[in-house]
């Protein structure tokens, strides 16, 4: 398995499209096909489920890419640091669907702190997905808003 590879998989889990993936890394669908089908068979349980409308992680995937988002970044890292000679970044991301009052906080933080020294990621998705990216390490942070009117708390 390769840096490349892992590379390759997360692309695909981030577009949920093997075509689409395919297009924004520059190579052919076919050849990522094939990459993902290496991986597959070198941990021998499949990643994504396939589907008409593009792919979705397995759960044995969503532990996978949990370890591969943390291997690359550890690699990015590494390269910024002694290749590039950049300073060290702290990377802070956060998940949450899209409220404005999430969004005018992160930029108010960005603000405060800069990205000289700091990589901040704001990810817009559902429900579920925003737990998955903290149980995944993809993010630092989880924003989810109840409100009463959902009746999640209702006495039996």
């Amino acid at each position: 398995m390769t840096l490349q590879q892992l590379k390759y998989i997360l692309m695909i889990a981030e577009t949920g499209s093997i075509t689409e993936a395919a297009r924004r890394l520059y190579i052919s669908q076919p050849s990522l096909s094939k990459a993902l089908h290496d991986i597959e068979k070198t941990v021998k349980e499949p990643l994504f489920i396939r589907q008409r409308n593009g792919v979705i992680l397995t759960q044995f995937g969503q532990q996978f890419i949990g370890y591969a988002r943390s291997v690359c970044q550890q690699m990015e890292l590494l390269e910024d640091t002694f290749i590039n000679n950049q300073p060290e970044k702290v990377r802070f991301a956060v998940s949450t669907q899209h409220y404005t009052f999430t969004a005018n906080a992160f930029v108010d933080m960005v603000k405060q702190f800069g990205e000289d020294r700091f990589e901040f990621i704001l990810n817009e998705t559902r429900t579920y997905q925003i737990l998955e990216d903290v149980k995944n390490r993809f993010s630092d942070l989880g924003v989810l808003y109840i409100s009463e009117e959902m009746n999640l708390c209702q006495p039996m």
